[in-house]
């Protein structure tokens, strides 16, 4: 049995104490908001987002992260926007055991990975990355799913992979950190654009489209940047680029069928709530003009999210584009 402390009590953070939990493990739930917490302690859950799921009772719910003191494996299971703020905060602490990043973003401005974010405020610590097709709500029933962990230690990463397996979840593990990291946050902004092709009311054959060359686009900046190109063709790359660009659980997909339906962007993104691809949609584009890289898919994204270009013309821009070899 570890000792296991995740600090975020959001849809994956519940998911992934429950699955913890069930597999044995001592795992405390911290949240930095004292209403979450109470709510969390009197009725053992939220339905807001994970509705019908029930934390177990052995798991500690807490507002005070000395909870991580001691631990064998803290997870980080915020948003990508607060990472940077709670690895300065666990840095305070001493003896939190190996770090686990689920959050999939890139940082705003700087344009670091978030391992690299965490390497900064948490140095000489061992930081793996969990990723791949794996939405909360699933997880937290136990429907079985498939992750992957990596880490430039790959014994860190088999340590996660051992202690956080269970009957429910399968965990491979990876050396390849650059590519499960920009394939967990480029996706999002593919499902945003996906959810677009439903908003607008396209086919099947417009998604497929969309995901295919949405995937050529991620595993090129990758490779650029040191990713190896077979992971994009992994649980990491594809099996979560589908995922989130299909399902009825994505929020990334909703937000964009909502702007593709023509609501506003600021009035979506306030009733999806944390969509993770409108932040990355902004880094993405600054990595693809600075590192020179053809990116149309994510670019248009951009233009629609950020300078207001309407969504039905990306269509025509996108197809019109001058015609090429496909590899």
């Amino acid at each position: 049995m570890a000792k296991i402390t995740i600090l975020g009590a959001g849809g994956w953070g519940m998911a992934l104490a429950i699955s913890a939990a069930g597999s044995g493990n001592a795992v405390t739930l911290w949240t930095p908001f004292q209403e979450e917490a109470a709510l969390l302690c009197e009725k053992r859950g939220n339905e807001k987002l994970l509705s019908g799921v029930t934390l177990p009772d052995a798991i500690a719910v807490t507002t005070d992260l000395a909870c991580a003191e001691g631990s064998d494996i803290t997870i980080l299971a915020v948003p990508s926007t607060a990472i940077r703020e709670t690895a300065e905060r666990l840095s305070h602490y001493h003896d939190f055991g190996l770090v686990v990043n689920v959050a999939k973003g890139l940082e705003k401005n700087s344009l670091l990975r978030l391992s690299e974010v965490i390497g900064q405020e948490l140095p000489g610590s061992r930081v793996v990355v969990l990723s791949g097709p794996s939405h909360a709500e699933e997880v937290a029933r136990g429907i079985p799913t498939s992750v992957v962990v990596a880490s430039e230690s790959l014994p860190a990463a088999e340590i996660v992979q051992n202690v956080l397996s269970g009957e429910n979840l399968r965990i491979y593990t990876s050396s390849d950190l650059i590519g499960v990291e920009l394939g967990g946050a480029l996706k999002n902004i593919i499902a945003i654009a996906a959810g677009f092709c439903d908003g607008l009311g396209l086919g099947d054959n417009s998604k497929a489209a969309l995901i295919t060359r949405g995937l050529a686009e991620m595993a090129r900046l990758g490779v650029f940047l040191g990713a190896k190109e077979y992971t994009f063709s992994g649980l990491a790359g594809i099996g979560d680029l589908v995922v989130t660009c299909t399902s009825r659980h994505s929020r990334n997909n909703r937000f964009g069928r909502k702007v593709g339906e023509g609501m506003p962007v600021l009035q979506a993104l306030h009733e999806v709530g944390t969509v993770e691809g409108y932040y990355a949609a902004a880094t993405a584009h600054q990595l693809s003009q600075k590192c020179k890289i053809e990116m149309p898919i994510i670019n248009e994204c951009y233009a629609v999210l950020y300078e207001g270009k309407n969504v039905r013309q990306v269509v025509n821009d996108l197809m019109q584009r001058p015609k090429r070899s496909e590899h």
